[in-house]
């Protein structure tokens, strides 16, 4: 504890704490639930916990794996891939599908969960996903640390080349109800998830200068 009343460490030296507060911290995150096909065809389903969108135009979404999974393998060999939306209702699913299967069994199957063939690229969508974006590769970055040693994690990011969104989730004007959808979001520790309510929403503006 420094003479602020604040806990300091440096992550190279440790943490001290009984869990990292990293992903706690920069967190509660949405969860990159990535379908993909490999070269022969077979179906996988993974969630990531570092997740997000980096662009609009064109849309830019990526996600970080540690270590050389089946989704990167995937994506690297077919440079297709789609992000499926986790709603509450799909959490246990979504869970499922983190269960570590041999490579080549399907997760789809495994947690129950309908395959949908995708409009434009091969991976499939999770049907009982109320939002899906259908993704083609643009980049595969290896993360290196500050001193340039490569690290095992790699950046997947793809452009958005097909949205799906459930009716009900756009009210009359078109506008798209986030909190309506029941987004599950992640947070720090090995269970700890989060939802949202239109309860805690709060509107801010961009000062005019």
């Amino acid at each position: 504890m420094t003479a602020d009343n604040r806990y300091f460490y440096e992550p190279s030296k440790g943490h001290g704490l009984a869990h990292d507060p990293l992903n706690a911290i920069v967190g509660p995150r949405p969860i990159g639930w990535i379908s993909s096909r490999n070269a022969e065809g077979q179906r996988n389903l993974a969630p990531y916990s570092f997740f997000n969108c980096f662009n609009y135009k064109p849309p830019i979404i990526g996600f970080a794996s540690t270590g050389w999974k089946d989704s990167v393998a995937n994506i690297v060999e077919t440079g297709e891939f789609v992000w499926n939306l986790t709603t509450r209702g799909l959490a246990e699913q979504m869970n499922q599908t983190s269960a570590m299967l041999p490579r080549g069994q399907d997760e789809f199957s495994f947690a129950g969960l309908t395959a949908k063939a995708g409009t434009i690229v091969k991976a499939d969508l999770v049907a009982e996903s109320p939002v899906n974006f259908e993704c083609k590769l643009s980049q595969c970055i290896q993360l290196t640390a500050a001193n340039g040693d490569k690290i095992d994690t790699w950046l997947v990011l793809g452009e958005v080349v097909a949205v799906h969104i459930a009716k009900h989730l756009l009210n009359a004007e078109g506008i798209y109800q986030t909190a309506l959808a029941e987004p599950v979001l992640r947070a720090g520790g090995p269970s700890a998830y989060y939802g949202i309510s239109e309860d805690l929403r709060f509107d801010l503006h961009r000062p005019q200068v």
